[in-house]
């Protein structure tokens, strides 16, 4: 299988704390398998609400699905074909 990575962004989180970020990102983990996704990082702005998260996966309704399945759909997804 062809993994690609993802950006994948998330709006309307103001206030978010590292503890719920880390529970938010354990959740995606606990199941990424089920959509052959791996979860890598997740970084967070609590002021603007806003969290970032990159990952390896098939494509991007795999993402998708697996942040809509644990309750914090991404609003934004893309494909990071280069990195440096």
């Amino acid at each position: 299988m062809v993994m690609v990575r993802f950006m994948d962004v998330h709006t309307g989180m103001q206030g978010i704390t590292e503890e719920a970020l880390k529970a938010a990102h354990q959740a995606d983990v606990d199941i990424q398998a089920d959509e052959g996704v791996d979860f890598q990082k997740a970084w967070a702005d609590p002021d603007s609400g806003k969290v970032w998260c990159v990952s390896e996966a098939p494509n991007a309704d795999a993402v998708r699905r697996i942040h809509e399945r644990t309750g914090h759909p991404a609003v934004e997804v893309y494909p990071v074909p280069l990195e440096v």
